[in-house]
């Protein structure tokens, strides 16, 4: 069994929503699944792009995680815009001010996830890495959205909420936490593995 992730020279350690339990795999397991599992990492190749070098192996591998679970559980539903659906992924890149990286992850286990699913901000998966140079000032994560549109709404209904205002307002009574947000909407290829 394993918890961390190690590519290329930089470590991962996955970090998932409350309610998803411990992120744990067999090496067995992972031995078995990846011959299937780099049809994920083309799929979401937009991604690549905007990683550090081994980052984009790490994130491959908790998606390959989730893809299983989905697999074994079932589900068929369809996942992507091209094949008709809009659903959307969306990655999240916070870099941090510095000092403030364990404050910001805080905020999220502690308040936002639960606040993302009360306005049906689906959580894949949260990620912080182990290595310099994003080490100490950034977090990563992704969400499922149904289409753009409903995650334009959702985002909206979020940040109007007074619960989310008070949350972040109590976080940065020492300061702001986030310098700057990168955000980009990824779609499934229509040979990816389904993710939900």
């Amino acid at each position: 069994m394993w918890e961390l992730l190690s590519y290329s020279g930089i470590t991962m350690q996955p970090f998932l929503p409350k309610s998803k339990g411990s992120y744990r795999a067999c090496s067995a397991d992972l031995a078995r699944m990846r011959p299937m599992h780099r049809r994920i990492l083309l799929g979401a190749s937009p991604l690549l792009a905007l990683l550090p070098d081994g980052m984009a192996e790490a994130m491959e591998q908790a998606l390959l995680q989730v893809a299983s679970d989905s697999a074994k559980a079932g589900e068929k539903e369809q996942g992507d815009t091209m094949t008709g659906s809009t659903k959307v992924y969306e990655l999240r890149i916070y870099h941090a001010v510095p000092g403030k990286l364990e404050s910001l992850v805080a905020r999220f286990h502690d308040h936002t996830d639960a606040l993302f699913a009360k306005h049906g901000l689906k959580s894949v998966a949260y990620w912080v890495a182990l290595d310099e140079p994003t080490k100490s000032s950034t977090f990563f994560y992704i969400l499922e959205h149904p289409s753009r549109e409903a995650a334009a709404a959702n985002w909206k209904t979020f940040q109007d909420d007074p619960e989310w205002k008070a949350v972040k307002v109590k976080s940065e009574e020492n300061g702001k936490l986030v310098e700057n947000i990168d955000s980009t909407y990824l779609t499934l290829t229509d040979f990816s593995k389904r993710l939900s």
